[in-house]
């Protein structure tokens, strides 16, 4: 039952965040007792926080209200933010860690940290060791943001957006022929 109503009230929960402009990062029905617990998981290219989060939490509310009949109980609505140890599994989640240390492990290879740079739709840049290199998002087996206690160095963020600069220009060059 609650997969079931989960798929009905999907498209009118992202509609909701949408239009509030933010992204559904994940979105869960569960039944808990005679309630249902409805769980959203909303982000932003800048983040998100606490008072974006409780505009985003009224505005699924009102949806919801106003699609009662598909809920036909008393909910429970949970409104949140994807927290650190979430995996980097879409190119916007390497987008959003743009300049973040992650932890990569490939399928094949050994894991190793680096920080992201330009991410596409099918790879990111990573720095590694001093050096650049492509990580296919499809040979990622998981990648997950390390936390840092200190600013990362300023030489390391120069090379990253020198490296994206030179990216974005090939790649409207690449378009306007």
């Amino acid at each position: 039952m609650p997969g079931e109503l989960a798929s009905r009230l999907q498209p009118i929960v992202a509609e909701a965040v949408t239009a509030a402009g933010f992204d559904l990062d994940s979105f869960e029905v569960q039944q808990a007792g005679r309630r249902q617990l409805v769980k959203v998981v909303v982000d932003a290219d800048d983040g998100i926080g606490l008072d974006e989060v409780a505009e985003v939490s009224r505005k699924v509310s009102a949806a919801l209200d106003e699609n009662e009949h598909v809920l036909a109980s008393a909910y429970t609505l949970e409104v949140t933010s994807p927290g650190l140890d979430r995996p980097l599994t879409q190119p916007r989640h390497w987008r959003r860690a743009r300049y973040r240390l992650v932890k990569v492990t490939p399928a094949e290879g050994t894991a190793f940290v680096g920080r992201v740079g330009h991410a596409g739709e099918h790879t990111a840049r990573v720095l590694e060791g001093g050096k650049l290199r492509d990580v296919r998002y499809a040979d990622v087996a998981k990648a997950v943001v390390e936390i840092e206690f200190k600013q990362p160095p300023a030489e390391d963020l120069k090379l990253l957006e020198d490296d994206a600069s030179g990216i974005k220009a090939a790649e409207t060059e690449k378009g306007s022929k």
